[in-house]
């Protein structure tokens, strides 16, 4: 097999877990397997870009065990508040996990599928996932990691050749198996089980292995674990908001321990500043509108929290959970900051500056895409109204992050708006045709170039 000899690790590390937190499944066997996406970018991290394309499909499509890895799929076990309602019945329904590795940068990866087939978690479900959940699986991946928001990456569609009947999509419609990259699997959905069983030698058990594999500390204290976890956390937060994104669902179950974004079911990105802006049609109270999602994810902490007294005092865990709002605060301006081009510089001037700029960028109801493009690099260009005059003067001593010197400042700015996630969707379902959606990812893979901090000189 030609596999990377340089770049492929893997580890079997989920094994020593495995007894408490997953249960051994197997994979659906689909009538077709069509590779129709393989992410050889992200692949080359962990060693797989060599594969063919055939041992793509036999080890990402049909699962046949990468060498030195998990013997096989696990699919794991966890609880979690959904919609701030505690559900026990959770559990891996339609994915699992089938593989670990160590990157190029050291991290634990892992490899986990979603539409890979039923499990004992399934609950009536089928287990499969449509094509078009797919398509937008990767559209909102290549997005978040251009605009530098931590997230799982997209590595693989294949589609299966089945027919799946949705109520909330035109049926009968295309079905595909998804692998996705990911920073781990552990969810705070799965402590907050180990405390509803009251499983302390589990939950001990767990917390060692998460600062081990996924933190690269040799510790089992709880409220170092908690500590790390609210500071991860308080900073997808911010980078969500900076980018102007709805993930749609941040229960407890999709809150990785990592601070890693995944799971992308009904995700929007807001066209203009919207604080009530939903994704998902069935948020019907807001609760995970754009402007409530720090107050989400910090709820969902503080369900670890809850979770973690199993085995550590009130206290310190109180205490360590009140970095959650000063990292929030912190990580907010430097994403931000980060996303005009400019180089902070002295904190207070930090934070007037982008409070001037959320206030302008409110008030105007100019499009977030658009302005983010036009003022990168510290300007505000003519044309801006009058709700921009309080923004020149303050970005004005600000230094460029990075030079416009890249081709995509040539052009106009990428966005990734529902209309244009059906735009790309439309000609894949009427004609199979997916020129759109690869052009797209690679003017977004282009984006995040441009964005992206200069490579230090040796």
């Amino acid at each position: 097999m030609p596999l990377s000899p340089q770049a492929y690790r893997p580890s079997s590390a989920l094994t020593d877990v495995a007894d408490f937190l997953a249960d051994p499944v197997q994979a659906a066997d689909f009538p077709q397997t069509i590779l129709r996406f393989r992410n050889d970018r992200a692949a080359a991290e962990i060693g797989l870009e060599t594969l063919s394309d055939d041992e793509w499909v036999a080890h990402l499509g049909r699962f046949q065990p990468l060498p030195g890895t998990l013997p096989g799929p696990f699919a794991m076990r966890y609880h979690g508040h959904q919609f701030r309602q505690y559900n026990s019945d959770l559990g891996d329904g339609r994915g699992f996990t089938f593989a670990q590795m160590t990157a190029t940068d050291g991290r634990m990866l892992e490899l986990g599928t979603k539409g890979s087939g039923q499990t004992p978690y399934s609950r009536f479900g089928d287990g499969r996932l449509t094509l078009k959940g797919g398509v937008r699986e990767i559209l909102a991946t290549e997005m978040l990691e251009a605009l530098n928001v931590p997230t799982s990456r997209t590595l693989s569609i294949i589609e299966t050749g089945e027919a799946l009947h949705r109520g909330d999509e035109p049926s009968p419609t295309r079905s595909a198996v998804m692998v996705r990259m990911s920073h781990g699997h552990i969810r705070i959905g799965s402590f907050q089980r180990l405390a509803f069983e009251r499983d302390e030698a589990g939950m001990k058990r767990l917390v060692a292995y998460v600062l081990k594999h996924f933190y690269g500390e040799e510790s089992d204290d709880p409220v170092r674990l908690l500590t790390l976890v609210a500071q991860r956390t308080a900073t997808l937060a911010a980078r969500y908001m900076a980018a102007g994104f709805v993930h749609g669902v941040l229960n407890s179950d999709n809150i990785n321990v990592t601070g890693e974004s995944f799971d992308y079911g009904p995700w929007r990105f807001a066209p203009t500043w919207d604080p009530e802006f939903t994704a998902a049609y069935f948020d019907q109270s807001g609760l995970y509108a754009l402007a409530r999602q720090p107050e989400a994810i910090q709820w969902d902490v503080m369900q670890l929290a809850s979770s973690l007294r199993l085995i550590a005092e009130s206290d310190p865990l109180i205490e360590a959970l009140g970095l959650f709002a000063s990292t929030y605060q912190a990580a907010i301006v430097e994403a931000i900051l980060w996303r005009l081009g400019v180089t902070p510089r002295e904190a207070t001037e930090d934070r007037a500056l982008v409070q001037t700029f959320e206030r302008a960028l409110r008030t105007s109801q100019a499009s977030i895409d658009r302005v983010y493009f036009d003022l990168f690099g510290g300007q505000v260009p003519h044309g801006y109204d009058e709700n921009w005059n309080g923004l020149r003067d303050l970005i004005e001593p600000y230094a460029p992050r990075r030079a416009r010197d890249h081709a995509y400042w040539q052009g106009e700015p990428e966005s990734m708006l529902i209309d244009e996630v059906e735009a790309i969707w439309a000609p894949i379902a009427e004609r199979d045709d997916w020129t759109m959606l690869y052009d797209k990812v690679e003017r977004v893979r282009a984006m995040g170039a441009a964005l992206a901090d200069p490579v230090p000189e040796a």
